[in-house]
């Protein structure tokens, strides 16, 4: 949408040669202008658009002022692109002057034109009409309380569908019934504060007051989309108004909420610790006004602002794949944003990024954003450089409809277009709805503090509720006023009624398939970790699968390098009956699929692998095509749904929590580039992965590949954190691994779905030792047993000739097991720690008794302060040992690879002699 203020610097023959090329060839003229002279009643031939190329159509009227035609359509194109800018959306304060430059005179207009007649009034459906009625439109449409911002749009079909909405949908009168449901939801909404407020008094809640026109709005969302398609929508959503939203979006009934507000709520903490009440999940089914019945999900979230996002987005997604086909129509996430936290928190540029992507697509999600102009304390001037705080939705060219929150149904309108837009485009699309809040950040805190001027004019402001029933009987009909009266009185019955205790009825609900799935299982105890259970599959099922694995279509040629390598697997199983690292990764996934469950994973360069040795996707040396080698194993099998993620990790790893939060039945692998880099997503890893079981009573069984090793690579290519991971193990909240054979990573993936429980698992992956022939492992352990927690030393024949046991987990075996094999050392065992949380305290036990004469010393490459160190001493106290470690460092490696060698080998030596 361009401005074309250098056409009106041109002579008026150059507009009428520009207008003789537009009647003989249209193609060549600039499209926006091209509409510019479509708008033309004698250059319209008719109503599809086609141009008549007649010589009498050349034929220009000559009282046309084609310069003032040209400069009142730049104002139709200013108010389309800026009309936002000065749009009545505040409905406590006037706005600031952004510079919109929409008066008469930038477009080299006066007030002497207002009554001049305009052919361009064609373009917005006025026909040829004066300048003064063109005006009075485009105030209406892009400068009353809604201020549409889409000019970044490039999709030509969005646009017009969005002029379309605007200038003529958005003024169809709404009907009387439509006036009473958002009536009937404001007075929920009010109810619901006013009686926290008055039970309540001072209590934490984080109230909706200000901004309950959310409530309308979400209302009629979820109508819209039931009317569209949609059977299922996922809700995400800061503390502020979360109460209200279970309350009358939900339909959680007053007495399960207030029960956890009391404290009077039965509290099992054999089933969590619990969390505030503003933070916890609900699921609930409910029928729309037109009798559909709709699935809804609000997900628990912790008081980290917008972290919730990605979980929301990765469920729908999961949502989508397990219960409806991938088709995205029927499912709708919902994000409903802070003004603050969208404009300062960087995982919603992440989420965004996202929206486009194959791995990651949702089919669109509708942004809600409650704009209450206020951070905790901090002002909307001090909290963001950008006009909005909606501002990175052009990043994605998303339409942002920046709505007045005391306009109850111009809100309801904006409500039903981004559902309307989402479920024609899928493609996301934000409201901005602009509202304040009136107490503090909480109930307890006093906002006059920080904004005296900003309150007084609060204070003194109606809610959103009595704004549209005062609407009414001065605007509305007799009908309308008669309905603002009788909805006035029900709100105080309903009020009242609330706090004298009147039962609610709670609402039934049918669980979903993979609800059911989640209902199957129970809760681990200590017992499940004593022993793995079997995870083996038949040998012909490894060679057939095995096969598949090695296959790939006769017209596909893979790069010869690639052709190589897989051709030295293959010849490992035949000669030597072994399986490498890579291929046992691949063997667990394609052995789940066949199963029909989904397996999905997804991280920086997972496809290939970041050290080149998985090469799950193969590519075509001549046409690039990429070919899956898990696509075709078998007739009936679900797809491996592998994805190249974009650079991000704190994103990706919530999205692929989410997907797991969705489905039991999924394995779900998130694999950092290097585990170093997984810090990125700590937020994730803190709120949801370790402590969402015990606040939230939702299990998860999300794995976590961290590549993990010290090779000289420097502080941020040698560690993924140990320590931090281990620091959060407590009351079987995950499972921390650290593998060193190809058969137990089999295992231990294929024991994530094989538990009848579900668990986070963070494995530190091998780098070099990837192709490392100590980690192959023989065809028969795939075939026998399960997961192994404790590898005990295979070399030695004479346990009580033992003196010294080095306990060690990962690659730092490899290293002590050469040193013991070259120096023919029989007397120190060297013991494997693969499961290092929970701690298999009876294989150690056993172990322990076994060399009962033997000092034993954990042994690990990291600095003392960090790795298994100091959680082992913590939580091994049965055990008396030693440790061998790099010394205690601020930092995880040194950068100089002489000064590596030099510690590694110390410890080696220290290792065998001390």
């Amino acid at each position: 949408m361009k401005d074309f203020s250098y056409i009106t610097n041109s002579h008026p023959a150059y507009i009428e040669s520009l207008y003789q090329e537009f009647v003989k060839n249209p193609e060549n003229i600039d499209p926006d202008l091209r509409k510019f002279f479509e708008g033309f009643d004698f250059a319209v031939a008719n109503s599809n658009g086609s141009i008549s190329t007649s010589a009498s159509a050349a034929t220009v009227p000559g009282n046309i002022d084609w310069l003032k035609e040209v400069n009142v359509y730049r104002l139709i194109l200013g108010y389309r692109n800026k009309g936002h800018l000065i749009a009545n959306t505040n409905p406590i304060r006037p706005r600031k002057d952004r510079g919109a430059n929409l008066n008469l005179e930038f477009y080299q207009l006066t007030e002497a034109d207002l009554d001049q007649t305009f052919q361009v009034g064609n373009l917005i459906g006025l026909g040829a009409t004066t300048l003064r009625n063109i005006l009075q439109h485009l105030q209406k449409c892009y400068a009353g309380h809604v201020g549409i911002e889409f000019k970044y749009i490039s999709d030509q079909n969005k646009v017009n569908w969005l002029y379309n909405a605007i200038e003529k949908q958005f003024f169809e009168p709404i009907p009387l019934n439509q006036k009473r449901r958002i009536l009937e939801k404001l007075n929920q909404g009010v109810i619901f504060e006013k009686f926290l407020h008055t039970k309540y008094v001072g209590q934490k809640r984080f109230s909706l007051e200000g901004g309950e026109t959310t409530i309308a709005a979400l209302d009629a969302i979820i109508n819209t989309a039931a009317n569209n398609d949609v059977q299922e929508v996922v809700i995400g959503m800061a503390h502020r108004g979360r109460l209200n939203v279970l309350a009358n979006i939900m339909g959680k009934t007053y007495e399960q909420i207030f029960s956890e507000f009391e404290g009077t709520a039965k509290v099992d903490q054999t089933m969590g610790s619990g969390d505030v009440k503003y933070h916890l999940g609900f699921g609930s089914e409910v029928t729309t006004l037109d009798n559909k019945t709709i699935h809804l999900k609000l997900m628990p979230n912790p008081s980290h602002l917008e972290a919730v996002d990605p979980v929301v987005v990765g469920f729908s997604r999961a949502k989508a794949d397990v219960l409806y086909k991938s088709d995205y129509d029927k499912i709708l996430p919902i994000l409903i944003h802070g003004d603050a936290s969208v404009a300062g928190q960087g995982i919603i540029y992440e989420v965004l990024q996202m929206s486009n992507l194959k791995g990651y697509y949702t089919g669109g999600t509708l942004h809600f954003v409650i704009n209450n102009q206020i951070g905790f304390t901090t002002d909307f001037d001090d909290a963001r450089s950008a006009d909005y705080s909606t501002s990175v939705a052009a990043m994605v060219q998303a339409p942002v409809l920046h709505v007045n929150g005391d306009d109850a149904e111009a809100v309801v309108k904006c409500a039903e277009i981004a559902t309307r837009y989402r479920q024609e485009f899928n493609s996301d699309i934000f409201i901005d709805m602009v509202c304040y809040r009136r107490h503090g950040h909480n109930e307890g805190d006093d906002p006059k503090y920080t904004q005296p001027q900003l309150y007084k004019l609060i204070d003194q402001h109606p809610n959103p509720r009595e704004v549209y029933v005062q609407y009414l009987m001065e605007h509305g009909e007799t009908e309308a006023q008669e309905l603002a009266k009788e909805m006035e009185k029900k709100f105080w019955n309903d009020l009242q009624e609330r706090l004298d205790e009147v039962k609610q009825k709670p609402l039934p609900y049918t669980y979903q398939p993979p609800e059911l799935a989640w209902k199957s299982l129970r809760k681990a105890t200590a017992d499940d970790f004593i022993q793995s259970p079997q995870t083996a599959i038949a040998e012909e099922e490894v060679r057939r699968l095995f096969k598949g694995i090695m296959s790939w279509p006769d017209d596909f040629k893979p790069l010869k390098k690639v052709e190589k390598l897989l051709q030295e697997k293959i010849k490992l199983l035949e000669t030597e009956d072994k399986i490498d690292w890579a291929t046992a990764e691949l063997l667990a996934y394609a052995s789940i699929i066949v199963e029909n469950k989904i397996v999905r994973m997804s991280g920086q360069d997972v496809k290939r692998g970041t050290f080149s040795h998985r090469h799950a996707v193969l590519r075509d040396e001549e046409t690039n095509k990429g070919y899956n080698r898990l696509k075709h194993l078998q007739e009936h099998q679900e797809k491996f749904r592998i994805y190249n993620s974009l650079l991000s990790e704190y994103g990706v790893l919530g999205f692929e929590y989410g997907y797991a939060l969705a489905n039991p039945d999924a394995l779900v692998i998130w694999e950092a580039q290097f585990g170093d880099f997984s810090n990125g997503a700590q937020t994730m890893i803190d709120q949801f992965i370790a402590g969402g079981e015990q606040k939230w009573n939702r299990m998860n069984g999300l794995v976590m590949l961290l590549p993990h090793g010290y090779e000289g690579q420097g502080p941020e290519h040698s560690s993924a954190r140990m320590e931090r991971y281990l620091q959060m193990c407590a009351e079987l909240n995950m499972i921390i691994t650290n593998i060193t054979s190809a058969a137990n990573f089999f295992h231990v993936l294929r024991r994530q779905l094989a538990f009848p429980f579900r668990k986070p698992l963070i494995n530190f992956s091998p780098k070099a030792y990837l192709r490392y022939p100590g980690t192959y492992s023989h065809v028969s352990e795939f075939t026998s047993g399960g997961f192994k927690e404790v590898i005990d030393d295979p070399t030695l024949t004479e346990p009580e000739n033992v003196k010294k046991v080095l306990f060690c987990s990962g690659k730092i075996y490899y290293e002590l097991a050469e040193r013991q094999k070259k120096e023919n050392v029989t007397n120190i065992a060297i013991v494997r720690l693969e499961q290092i949380y929970p701690i298999p305290y009876r294989q150690i036990e056993a172990l322990q008794k076994k060399y009962n004469k033997a000092t034993w010393f954990w042994v690990q490459e990291e600095p003392l302060n960090m790795g298994a160190a100091t959680f082992l001493k913590m939580n091994l106290t049965q055990l008396n040992f030693g440790i061998i470690s790099r010394n205690a460092s601020a930092a995880t490696a040194t950068g100089y690879s002489k000064i590596h060698a030099q510690e590694q080998a110390e410890i080696i030596n220290t290792a065998f002699s001390i």
